[in-house]
């Protein structure tokens, strides 16, 4: 059996090893490796697949959401809604920007953001929610959204775990993730489901005049060169990364399949067995399982998780402690609510290998390990 891996980028390379490397070949000897057409033409591809209008690529997904908020021109107390269950990228770019984290609790079921929960962190001061779309399905838009149009907000879609998922709103109206709100963000960190071979990220929107304040804002604020209207930072995918996402965009969509054929075999072993709860699939959108994230009950994910590495199955916990528990934000922002469905999903979680390159034998052995434990 081949080791067990989190996620397998060797494996998932081979497959794809002849357009890598030619790809990559091709940047390296027109020695165009900042900007360039590789870049534009990932940018023109992905704005086709997600059926969005302006995509600006980034160095990162942590830049991509603060070029996303720097866009908005809030100020400083400006106040940001933000699950309390998440990773904290998108509570640091808050503290950076100088603008208050509003941290609020997930529904306990799909680990998102609802609708009633943002209402009851509204204030004078609210002025953006982030629905981060976690482990691969979306939040329901529908109640964000009209909030936002009732408050006159805005909403940044963290879509950097779910990208390619589809939310059918209430008039039956598919859109893909990141696409719904003000602007969409992702990150192309290898992991991901659509990963480069290094650091990336991108922010989309569908506004015209905001695509153009974006692309200024990852320029250092110029609208052309040596001219600096706005006050910006450095920030850009550069080409070869851009040639590899060219490449892995077109197998996007086999990812994603992929990785739902690994999640329904764990779901039908995993189903029936008390001790654990398996992933809710939200009927309002498509899951494209960035993760697998189990919740173990009766307080034996730490043991489970120990068991699993002495039979050589990884397993992850995302995440180990909410915003409100990290140093850096106990005394930053405010907090709605006791937050005890972030801190209880902060003792329970624990997600499973789940990539591309799974094969049956090392699918049967990780579930019948799991068993085990259980079982005996």
């Amino acid at each position: 059996m081949r080791k067990i891996q989190m996620v397998d980028l060797q494996s998932q390379y081979q497959k794809i090893k002849t357009d890598i490397d030619f790809a990559i070949q091709e940047i390296i000897n027109d020695a165009v490796f900042i900007k360039g057409p590789k870049v534009a033409a990932f940018q023109q591809k992905l704005e086709e697949f997600l059926g969005v209008q302006n995509v600006i690529t980034c160095g990162n997904g942590t830049d991509a959401l603060q070029i996303a908020m720097m866009a908005l021109d809030l100020k400083a107390g400006d106040e940001v809604i933000v699950p309390a269950f998440t990773y904290v990228a998108t509570a640091e770019v808050i503290g950076l920007l100088g603008l208050t984290p509003v941290m609020i609790d997930v529904d306990p079921k799909t680990f998102n953001i609802t609708g009633e929960l943002v209402k009851q962190a509204l204030s004078n001061k609210t002025k953006l929610i982030v629905p981060v779309h976690l482990f691969g399905q979306c939040t329901d838009m529908d109640d964000i959204l009209e909030i936002t149009k009732e408050n006159n907000l805005f909403v940044i879609e963290d879509t950097a775990q779910a990208i390619g998922a589809i939310y059918t709103d209430k008039n039956g109206i598919s859109r893909k993730a990141g696409t719904m709100g003000t602007i969409g963000s992702t990150s192309f960190f290898p992991s991901k489901n659509l990963g480069c071979y290094g650091d990336g990220g991108a922010v989309y929107t569908n506004d015209k005049a905001l695509g153009q304040k974006l692309q200024m804002i990852a320029n250092h604020g110029q609208p052309k060169q040596y001219t600096h209207d706005i006050i910006g930072i450095n920030s850009r995918l550069d080409a070869i990364q851009a040639a590899v996402l060219l490449e892995k965009l077109k197998h996007l969509e086999e990812y994603n399949q992929q990785r739902l054929q690994v999640a329904d075999f764990y779901d039908d072993i995993f189903k029936d067995l008390n001790a654990l709860e398996i992933p809710f699939r939200n009927p309002n959108s498509t899951h494209v399982f960035h993760q697998y994230t189990l919740k173990v009950k009766n307080g034996k994910r730490d043991a489970l998780k120990a068991f699993l590495a002495e039979k050589s199955v990884p397993a992850m916990i995302y995440y180990p402690k909410p915003l409100h528990h990290q140093k850096a934000y106990q005394n930053l922002g405010r907090r709605v609510g006791d937050l005890s469905i972030s801190e209880q999903l902060c003792q329970e979680v624990l997600s499973l290998p789940i990539h591309t390159e799974m094969d049956e034998e090392q699918l049967n052995y990780i579930t019948n390990v799991v068993l085990e434990f259980f079982h005996g």
